[in-house]
């Protein structure tokens, strides 16, 4: 039995090389070396629920000692050890060797029997050797100790919100990778120096638009250090310059956006989580004081990350992003050192916690930007949470029936309200395309945008009009007013019951075509819902959103269960089961990805299931098995030439025969069509599939050559574009005959490209299931010769918006 090890990094690549290494030292002996190191393959980032499984795995009884980088692996190892049980604890020892070297030397010494206490003096005395032969050569850092210890640089912040939540986090990041020292200050304002290593710390410069910031870096690695966090802000700390309205002066006029269609009336309700009350009990040992704090902020940790991942898969990167500063306030040394010395002084947790957050929050709101002020809710909300976590408290913000008035609302806000309940959402500032707002849309909740900070003080309980279609809100209407507004409620209402209404029955056109209306699902509670709407079956199965948050591949009963309750949840209708769709831009845990360049034009969909040939084999294997239970469609992601296509379907028909009972009646097989080139040459893929379902989202990225997750071309990226249109039409017209042609997305639902999408040879659709009765009414408007007219004459418009011109 030997002592184990644990290694603590940033970077997940870093420490994986770093074992390798001491691996090599220890000719064939074998010792326990776990790794607790980045938050993915790809982003950096420690985690303390993270460490403490890594210690269990290495502990065996003899002890274990931890290795750890810099900076807040230190404090989340600490963390760590406050989560463990007293008895192992006990022999966990936090060693504060160099990592490489110090993992070499712990490694060689716990093969060797040592115990943990001489482990761990190894691995501290492991630069004895590099420091006797080079103390006296001239070395690159022999400044340091001249008193020129410190190399500096300047930059000009080009962001419009100024260095702001997002940038703020990338320069953090930047600043944990190496072993060097950053101080920051605002020029401009003339500032006092902060650690540029907190994300607290940074937001009380104000740094604004303009403002001049200067950089100082100290550290074995400073020149490195200080050339990229230059070269990062030479990039804007890659977002976005265009000028947004994201969060505008209070005293500004915004123009309301309707974000979401549909009509709501009813009295306001102001979004507000009811205040948490700190519990007046006297405070217990501040060890056990800390450990609970521990617990709650590694809680909140796992579900930020979890909601991160969804929201990458969801939305996209970019505004995912806005979760990593929220995780970097879970892990901000200024944050953690004043909850612990307020526990250390005999507060409970929660009180110290809270009087830690208020103070970092007052730090943000003390700033003269209003951006960077309105920030300080970040720090609140995820104060909050863990606040929430600790004392056991709800995070519910549906409230009574009526219209929801909020500044805005997070993601996890949004999915908590329940649509039979409340009429509408007015949003004081906020985006048509943040992810809470697709949310929103998609549970058929009314939404307007920017309505302006003045709503805020709405009395809860006055009536207030909203048409999110329009785009326009009604304060305590008058009574003609109110009159006309319900009349038009009435008139929406029973459109929508009639929809309801019918939802069960088949959409026909006015010409008499029956085009079925599909459900896009990622969930059995999606598919339940699907099922209650009308769906005639699901278009598209997410399998990837069923395996979030996971350390490990899903076997195949596993997956096998999942896929039957969703068949179960449609009541034997066909269900279309798409392979992973996973790459660099949307990873899993259980299967991460290395970073690339372009992860769009990488290796993802198909191409990643085809590199990962077993997953790939028992993902296949449950669908084939519950084809020969129910009707199933096998879907494989991002085709782009017909070696993947075969490929894939060698793969299927290996699992055929893996099931055994020969090919099931039900099964059907199709691709996506999301790469141009698929499009073109769509009449040579149909020879081989069933089916093919156009996926507009990334067909319109690739195709016009704009990232739906850049702000500074996603105007660009527009599905009514001529171009795109003609290759939905190549596609129809490759497959007519040989294969059927369906299309998922929101486009589907879009009531002006129904007509449009009929016309061009579309042959079914799939819809968010709260869509599906709205679409089936669109259908049935349709008449197919007319449409087939409309198609060809907006093929050959200029512009996107000389096509919606047309479409009116």
């Amino acid at each position: 039995m030997t002592v184990g090890l644990v290694v603590v990094s940033h970077s997940r690549a870093l420490a994986r090389a770093a074992v390798a290494l001491a691996q090599e030292m220890l000719h064939g002996k074998q010792i326990r070396i776990a790794v607790a190191a980045g938050l993915d393959d790809t982003t950096f980032g420690t985690d303390a629920a993270q460490i403490v499984d890594a210690i269990t795995a290495a502990d065996q009884g003899a002890g274990v000692v931890v290795l750890m980088d810099l900076g807040s692996a230190v404090l989340s190892a600490e963390l760590a050890l406050e989560l463990l049980d007293d008895d192992v604890r006990a022999r966990v020892v936090l060693c504060p060797a160099p990592l490489v070297e110090g993992l070499v030397v712990a490694a060689v010494s716990a093969a060797t029997g040592a115990d943990r206490g001489e482990v761990a003096a190894e691995a501290a005395g492991s630069l004895a050797g590099k420091v006797g032969h080079l103390g006296s050569a001239p070395v690159a850092v022999a400044d340091v100790e001249t008193g020129s210890d410190e190399l500096t640089g300047t930059f000009v912040i080009a962001n419009p919100h100024g260095l702001h939540a997002r940038p703020a986090a990338r320069l953090v990041h930047e600043v944990r990778r190496r072993d060097a020292r950053a101080l920051i200050r605002n020029c401009s304002t003339e500032s006092a120096w902060v650690d540029a290593g907190s994300l607290s710390k940074i937001a009380t410069l104000g740094v604004r638009s303009g403002d001049e910031v200067a950089v100082r870096v100290s550290g074995s690695q400073a020149a490195e250090s200080l050339d990229h966090i230059l070269a990062l802000a030479a990039r804007n700390f890659d977002e976005s310059v265009e000028e947004t309205a994201l969060a505008p002066e209070p005293t500004a006029r915004l123009t309301p956006i309707g974000a979401a269609p549909g009509l709501g009336i009813g009295p306001a309700h102001s979004a507000r989580l009811g205040d948490i009350t700190i519990p007046d009990t006297p405070a217990g040992k501040p060890a056990v004081e800390w450990r609970g704090l521990s617990m709650a902020i590694a809680t909140v940790r796992r579900t930020i990350s979890q909601l991160r991942a969804r929201t990458a898969h969801d939305v996209g990167e970019s505004e995912a992003a806005i979760f990593d500063a929220h995780q970097l306030l879970l892990d901000d040394a200024a944050l953690l050192d004043s909850a612990r010395r307020g526990i250390e002084c005999g507060r409970s947790a929660a009180a110290a916690w809270a009087e830690a957050v208020q103070a970092v929050a007052a730090d943000f709101a003390a700033v003269p930007d209003p951006y960077l002020r309105a920030r300080a809710e970040d720090v609140r909300a995820v104060g909050d949470q863990v606040l929430r976590a600790m004392l056991g408290g709800t995070e519910s913000s549906a409230g009574p029936a009526g219209v929801v008035i909020a500044a805005d609302l997070t993601p996890a806000e949004a999915a908590d309200l329940d649509p039979a309940r409340v009429a509408a959402v007015l949003l004081a500032f906020g985006s048509p395309h943040a992810h809470n707002v697709i949310l929103l849309r998609a549970k058929g909740i009314p939404v307007i945008v920017g309505a302006g900070p003045t709503v805020l003080s709405i009395p809860d309980g006055t009536v207030v009009a909203v048409d999110g279609s329009r785009g326009e809100f009604v304060v305590d209407p008058a009574g003609d007013v109110r009159q006309e507004f319900q009349g038009r409620v009435a008139k929406l209402a029973q459109r929508q019951r009639q929809a309801h209404a019918r939802a069960g029955e088949a959409a026909v056109t006015a010409d008499g075509v029956t085009i079925p209306v599909g459900a896009n699902v990622g969930s059995v509670d999606d598919a339940r819902a699907a099922a209650a709407h009308g769906a005639d079956l699901s278009g598209l199965v997410r399998t990837e959103f069923l395996f979030l948050g996971r350390q490990d591949a899903p076997d195949v009963e596993e997956q096998f269960a999942v896929y039957r309750k969703i068949a179960e949840s449609l009541d034997g209708r066909r269900i279309t089961l798409r392979t992973l769709d996973i790459g660099g831009d949307k990873p899993l845990e259980f299967l991460p990805t290395p970073a690339e360049m372009n992860p769009y034009l990488g290796v993802r969909g198909i191409r990643l299931s085809l590199a990962h040939a077993d997953l790939l084999a028992d993902q296949l294997l449950a669908m084939v098995r519950l084809a020969q239970q129910t009707p199933v469609s096998v879907m494989f992601p991002m085709i782009a030439t017909l070696d993947e296509l075969f490929a894939a379907r060698e793969h299927l028909d290996s699992a055929i025969t893996r099931a055994g009972g020969g090919r099931p009646a039900g099964l059907q097989v199709g691709m996506m069509v999301e790469v141009p080139a698929a499009a073109l040459k769509a009449a040579a893929f149909a020879r081989h599939v069933d089916f093919m379902s156009i996926g507009t989202n990334d067909l319109t990225q690739y195709a016009l050559a704009a990232d739906r997750n850049n702000d500074a071309v996603a105007s660009i990226g527009d599905t009514f574009d001529p171009g795109l249109l003609q290759l939905i039409r190549a596609t129809c017209r490759g497959a007519e005959g040989q294969a059927a042609v369906s299309v998922c997305g929101e486009f589907a639902a879009d009531e002006r490209a129904v007509p449009l999408l009929l016309g061009m040879g579309v042959e079914s659709l799939s819809v968010t299931p709260p869509a599906i009765p709205t679409t089936k009414e669109t259908v049935r408007a349709v008449d197919r010769i007319s449409a087939q007219r409309l198609a060809e004459t907006v093929l050959f418009a200029d512009s996107a918006a000389a096509v919606r011109d047309l479409l009116e």
